[in-house]
């Protein structure tokens, strides 16, 4: 299986963190920058989704991966969403999540997701979730994926800094699962043009503003492969999805170690799930 970062197609906006004045109401450069983001984002379905479709059936391959979507026509169609896709290797779309609530300011930019896609798919591989950024720190979020027995776990993140390592090393243990947490790299000088970028940014434009952290975690909450930081990197590893069963012996937050007597956990689906099912 193949995971790449949030938003990594057409991009995080980081602007949103690092240019001045992008909450000002009317601000042409910032809608400009927010039209250029629409203009590249991901129609479901669309062109470039057969694209995405296409290389995961060639390269035989699962592939998870962060995305703007744009909704085409119709209901929201000036709205955008942080989406993660899931395409097996026939070039199915398993699953559609569009990321519960934007953080902070990101809500400048996108909508509210639903529940939809917050669901574990069968693979060859085994099954396979994921979650947007600070997802991670919704518990109820967390425990809906935890409950359907994932093995294998996507964590989407802008830039995996110290406190997206420690949620998905703590995913990871509290799951009993394998993390696959990713990354972006990205430079100031990558971002849109015409912003008012910080000074200490307009000064070197390459600085990073993203420093990527991807890591592969393992069912302990340690690392199956180190972060890494500042240089572009493909992370491999295999993964014995018996440490899973091993470690769900001290800890089954979804059994054991849970009293569904005194807590539940409902799950309101809204019917927008994305049934794919025409393989390549």
């Amino acid at each position: 299986m193949i995971a790449f970062p949030e938003t990594w197609l057409p991009g995080y906006p980081a602007w949103l963190d690092v240019a001045r004045d992008v909450a000002l109401w009317d601000h042409v450069p910032v809608k400009e920058a927010f039209a250029r983001m629409m203009e590249n984002s991901v129609s479901v379905p669309g062109p470039a989704l057969d694209a995405l479709r296409d290389a995961a059936h060639a390269a035989r391959a699962t592939l998870v991966i962060g995305l703007i979507e744009r909704v085409s026509a119709g209901r929201g169609q000036g709205t955008l969403y942080n989406t993660i896709l899931t395409i097996n290797a026939e070039g199915q779309v398993l699953n559609h999540h569009r990321k519960l609530v934007p953080t902070y300011t990101e809500r400048l930019v996108w909508g509210p997701g639903d529940a939809d896609g917050l669901r574990v798919v069968d693979t060859p591989l085994g099954r396979i979730g994921s979650l947007v950024c600070w997802e991670h720190w919704m518990p109820l979020a967390r425990q809906a994926l935890h409950e359907q027995a994932e093995d294998i776990h996507v964590a989407t993140w802008p830039t995996v800094k110290d406190m997206h390592q420690i949620a998905s090393r703590h995913y990871a243990f509290e799951g009993r699962c394998y993390v696959l947490a990713a990354g972006s790299l990205m430079r100031a000088g990558a971002l849109p043009e015409g912003l008012d970028l910080l000074p200490e940014l307009q000064a070197n434009p390459d600085t990073l503003v993203m420093r990527g952290g991807s890591a592969i975690i393992g069912p302990d909450g340690a690392y199956v492969v180190e972060p890494v930081y500042d240089q572009p990197a493909i992370l491999v590893a295999e993964l014995d999805l018996r440490r899973n069963l091993q470690e769900r012996m001290t800890l089954d937050v979804t059994g054991h170690y849970h009293r569904p007597e005194y807590l539940n956990l409902d799950i309101r689906y809204s019917g927008r799930q994305t049934n794919d099912t025409d393989p390549k």
